[in-house]
């Protein structure tokens, strides 16, 4: 018996197609097709059915602008939290409140961002992928039925979309949640979100309606000394328990914050006041817009101007409103975000792409630069004065923050956005009972 010859796969193959009286340039041609073919083919050596892919579109309803976060998840283990692959990210302005008194133009502006989940999400895997909306401080402070007019619209733009619709998917989000969900989000993202976990990052966001503070205390006193229980709130996730101080402050976002400190709040007689404030150029008039409402604002010609005098007008807004937890230095690294990075990159601090760490004295020291040298343009952004001096008000007077203690600014935590969205996502499918 002759001895069997074994030929390499790629020998044994050009014989193959030799003896099918192919030509030599033929052959050639036919092996690089095979390989081409090769490379797009998956990955078969462990069993398909270990992990699935599944989507996810979750609106963020601000008060400045609407942001659709459309999330790509790889599930392993039905026991574990999902491995986020892929995010992609939209945002229109205004946000939805500006369409209170035309609430079908808020329906348009839904529509137009679903078109990118309808790119995004392979068409096969619409009816299975859930859409959802949260609102937030912008359609809290809104009237009631002015706000149920906006969600009655995106719910019927919902309803004729071809993704899942669940139940309760167009709603208002609690302040609290808002908290508790981005602080679930970040920690998701820097991988701090484990049973018995010792080391969490707290989160500071500053919208623009209202501002959240959340972190994970290590002192019984913080717990003890909240004003109200409701400071205090928690969550279940992969058999353990997470009791959080939390809390967020309806009226101290940024652009509410602008408002209240402008007396503007509530006023009336809108068509012929004029809003003065000394945190503005003295030569500067100009009409300001949040909420669907128009202001005419302006700097104060014959008063006074300059950090000081700005800084007691902020005040009032922050006082005696903002509680300050018992443990904040050394206890927790805090991520700030949303307003906190924006205002921090146009005050040239940190790089817009890569953010960065900074001490509350930069705030302040940066505030004092840009007050007291406010001209009658201050180079297209006549409000920065106001919003650095704010931020430095909410940070020291506010939440007490001491001047040396460091906050990471940053937009992105793992090319990922720092919002509530994530945590809602996880929640939406992993029911965190929050309580």
């Amino acid at each position: 018996m002759k001895p069997s010859v074994t030929l390499p796969p790629p020998l044994l193959l050009l014989v193959l197609l030799v003896v099918a009286g192919l030509s030599r340039a033929q052959v050639k041609t036919s092996l690089l097709d095979l390989t081409s073919i090769r490379s797009v083919l998956p990955n078969l050596s462990r069993p398909a059915n270990l992990s699935r892919i599944f989507y996810a579109v979750m609106f963020d309803a601000g008060s400045t602008g609407t942001r659709i976060h459309v999330y790509t998840f790889i599930q392993s283990d039905s026991e574990e939290l999902p491995v986020l692959d892929n995010e992609m990210f939209h945002s229109i302005k205004p946000g939805l409140s500006a369409y209170a008194d035309s609430p079908e133009v808020a329906g348009h502006t839904v529509r137009m961002l679903l078109k990118v989940a309808k790119k995004t999400v392979p068409r096969l895997e619409w009816k299975r992928t859930p859409v959802i909306l949260r609102a937030t401080a912008g359609l809290r402070l809104l009237a009631p039925e002015k706000a149920q007019a906006l969600l009655d619209q995106v719910q019927h733009v919902f309803d004729e979309s071809p993704f899942l619709v669940p139940d309760n998917s167009v709603s208002i989000m609690d302040g609290t949640n808002e908290g508790i969900l981005a602080w679930i989000s970040v920690n998701f993202l820097t991988g701090h979100l484990h049973p018995q976990t010792k080391k969490t990052v707290g989160i500071l966001d500053l919208g623009g309606g209202s501002t959240q503070i959340t972190f994970l205390p290590k002192l019984r006193k913080t717990i003890d000394s909240v004003p109200v229980a409701d400071y205090i709130a928690g969550f279940d996730l992969l058999n353990s328990s997470f009791e959080l101080y939390t809390h967020s402050y309806l009226g101290n976002g940024l652009m509410a914050a602008r408002l209240a400190a402008l007396g503007a709040l509530g006023a009336e007689g809108l068509e012929w006041r004029v809003f003065k404030s000394s945190c503005l150029p003295k030569k500067f008039q100009d009409e300001w817009s949040f909420g669907g409402i128009t202001y005419q604002v302006s700097g104060d010609p014959d008063g006074y101007s300059g950090y000081k005098h700005c800084y007691q007008e902020v005040l009032k807004v922050v006082k005696g409103i903002i509680h300050q937890p018992y443990e904040l230095e050394d206890s927790n690294v805090f991520y700030a975000f949303s307003y906190y990075f924006d205002r921090a990159v146009d005050a040239g601090l940190i790089d817009g792409v890569k953010g960065g760490m900074l001490e509350v004295r930069d705030f302040k020291k940066r505030a004092k630069e840009v007050c007291n040298k406010m001209t009658k343009n201050s180079v297209g952004n006549p409000f920065l004065c106001m919003d650095m001096t704010y931020i430095t008000c909410l940070l020291k007077d506010g939440f007490g923050f001491k001047e040396s203690t460091m906050l990471q600014l940053t937009k992105k935590v793992n090319n990922v956005e720092a919002s509530w969205a994530l945590g809602a996502t996880l929640d939406h499918f992993h029911n965190l009972k929050i309580h």
